[in-house]
């Protein structure tokens, strides 16, 4: 006789493939995601007093992502107001190992790196902040001797979405990654909404996250989009984007 959590786990696994095959929902998901944006949605929300911009389905889908592979280093090009670097530090610290955030941004505010620095979680020695570009030779050699030692990696890329800048950052960080962990590239979604909603940006449809992994992944065959994780999410800003590495 199977274990209720057994049954419990096959038929969520149905009940997500039953979803990625809803075109229907996808449709209002996408819908739902572009309506949204409008008014900013994604701003709406902190991780322990941090604002955290991201969706509440990508937060939960980076829990998930974290639990499992255990990593012991966190790459975010990103910063902004720290609420992504507070988020991931305080899981490793649930989770207990040794990981620590390493945090990139090409100018962190004074303000908001006061409140990082200020936090709980920095103060436990979850989190390394560098300033300068994330594709900035300087910077990369820093991330990759912090990296030496510290396997399992996990890679969460959402600086500038053009479609140069996140290819370099690919080609760049991807050999950290092991078998078993992700690259998550955030925003990928700019590919599937209005280009009117980014006519203010340097990126838009045909220039941005998206764009940038397909390109990726026709060079590189150590990575696999995880449609699973994007189908139990439908709501997401990163379809195509959990890039789960399936070769050392």
């Amino acid at each position: 006789m199977k274990h209720p959590l057994e049954i419990f786990k096959e038929e969520r696994k149905e009940n997500i493939e039953k979803l990625g095959k809803n075109e229907k929902l996808k449709k209002l998901a996408l819908e739902f995601i572009t309506e949204s944006a409008k008014f900013k949605y994604s701003y709406n929300f902190d991780w322990l007093g941090r604002p955290f911009i991201q969706l509440p389905q990508d937060i939960i889908a980076m829990q998930e992502i974290i639990w499992n592979v255990k990593p012991r280093l966190i790459i975010e090009t990103g910063v902004a107001h720290g609420g992504g670097v507070i988020f991931y530090g305080s899981i490793l610290e649930l989770i207990g190992n040794d990981g620590i955030v390493v945090g990139i941004d090409i100018e962190i505010r004074p303000w908001n790196k006061e409140k990082i620095m200020g936090h709980p979680i920095y103060k436990k020695g979850r989190i390394k902040l560098i300033e300068g570009s994330s594709t900035d030779q300087r910077v990369a050699s820093e991330v990759f001797e912090l990296a030496h030692g510290r396997k399992p990696v996990l890679v969460c890329l959402d600086s500038l979405h053009t479609h140069e800048h996140v290819l370099k950052e690919l080609e760049i960080y991807s050999p950290l990654v092991s078998k078993g962990s992700y690259i998550v590239v955030f925003d990928t979604i700019i590919e599937d909404m209005p280009d009117e909603l980014f006519k203010d940006r340097p990126w838009g449809k045909g220039n941005n996250p998206k764009t940038a992994v397909m390109e990726f992944l026709k060079k590189n065959d150590r990575f696999v989009p995880d449609k699973e994780i994007e189908n139990k999410l439908l709501i997401t800003t990163n379809p195509d984007g959990y890039l789960k590495c399936i070769k050392d």
